[in-house]
């Protein structure tokens, strides 16, 4: 009794919270706070944004597939997330004093940890609803929806956790530079070649051969000479670099074979223009046939063997191979603040990337899901379901 008691509890506060909007920050707001901003006013935000984000999404898991819910690993993910929500809401009427404050950022750097292996846990979620039965088209579209927006949720709440436990907790940010988790001198060459040295690594681990990469950078309004920096989250660019590159390498080995003398290098181009920083990665892979290429930013389609549900995870705690689920989650890494992430392909030669980002901070605002029931509806009039520009 008193477990359905807290649910229905629960069940209130989602609804409550669900009827307000996200608010997206920008880039340059976060590095803002991030120097003139207190704890106080960080706590205050996020004691309710969170709620707010955590509502929308638990609201429209009422729109899924209905056995999808009953799978286990979503029922544990839907239990971490209940728990953290009633964490957060403990301190709805808390004043923001000194014991209030550090309990708050407590809590965060533990929600934080809680919810690191959340992408493999819903990964798992899809192998057991595959495994209880076939999954229709409407199902898997559905689902592809859902995941999409599930998943750029969380890119938001662990940023802004992150900001705030890197400002005001006793974590360091990686680098001195960084103004919390945004890097006011992101070095977009420097992080490509970090993501080429863990890829060169994972390669030489499994005995298989690296190709080497070109890197070449142009910025069209200062001196060319000068290294390409913008303000941007390195966690979130090498993201996005590691995973293209790692799929280049591993299609321009798998084309020549090997025992080849010698692979052809990718190439990385990074261009700053005045509206957006782009980075181009190609390869001479081979490519993917035009059937195929949407595929790939499918979750769960993944040209390696796909792995069990009861997959082993490696020290980071992500999948060891095959889950499919690098180049979508890479993509919403790449929308989070208004940029994109595409691909184009030629059969039989090789595949081209193309990273784009909002090179200018205070024009890359979040871009955040909203619950809108009539999305799910069968009339033609559709409420925004996704915050604006």
């Amino acid at each position: 009794m008193q477990f359905s008691r807290r649910l229905f509890t629960l069940a209130n506060q989602f609804d409550n919270y669900a009827k307000f909007q996200p608010t997206p920050v920008t880039l340059k707001s976060l590095i803002d706070f991030a120097v003139d901003g207190d704890m106080k006013h960080s706590y205050k935000f996020l004691r309710v944004e969170l709620l707010v984000r955590w509502s929308h999404m638990r609201k429209e898991m009422d729109y899924i597939p209905a056995r999808f819910l009953e799978m286990p690993s979503l029922k544990l993910a839907n239990s971490l997330y209940d728990q953290s929500f009633s964490e957060v809401l403990a301190f709805k009427d808390a004043e923001p004093d000194a014991t209030t404050l550090r309990k708050f950022t407590e809590t965060l750097v533990e929600i934080r940890r809680r919810h690191a292996n959340i992408v493999p846990t819903l990964a798992r979620a899809y192998m057991e609803l595959e495994k209880a039965g076939p999954i229709d088209l409407i199902e898997k579209n559905r689902l592809q929806y859902f995941y999409d927006r599930f998943f750029m949720n969380r890119i938001g709440i662990r940023t802004l956790i992150y900001q705030h436990t890197l400002l005001f907790g006793n974590e360091l940010p990686q680098h001195s530079q960084q103004a919390g988790i945004i890097d006011p001198y992101c070095d977009v060459a420097s992080i490509v070649r970090d993501a080429y040295a863990t890829a060169k690594q994972l390669f030489e681990r499994a005995s298989y051969p690296v190709p080497t990469i070109e890197i070449s950078s142009h910025n069209v309004h200062e001196n060319e000479k000068n290294d390409v920096t913008f303000v941007y989250i390195p966690a979130h660019l090498y993201h996005i670099i590691f995973e293209l590159l790692k799929n280049s390498l591993r299609a321009t080995v798998e084309r020549y074979g090997l025992d080849a003398k010698e692979y052809p290098p990718v190439c990385v181009r990074i261009v700053k223009g005045h509206e957006d920083l782009t980075i181009q990665i190609a390869d001479r892979g081979g490519g993917v046939p035009r059937s195929k290429l949407s595929q790939l930013f499918h979750y769960m389609y993944s040209t390696a063997p796909k792995p069990n549900s009861d997959f082993t995870l490696d020290s980071k705690g992500t999948p060891i191979a095959g889950l499919g689920y690098g180049l979508p989650i890479a993509r919403l890494y790449a929308k989070y603040f208004q940029g994109n992430l595409a691909l184009s392909s030629v059969e039989g030669l090789g595949t081209w990337a193309y990273i784009s980002i909002k090179a200018a901070a205070e024009n890359a605002s979040e871009l955040l899901p909203i619950f809108s029931k009539i999305r799910y509806s069968y009339t033609t009039k559709k409420g925004s379901d996704w915050t604006k520009k």
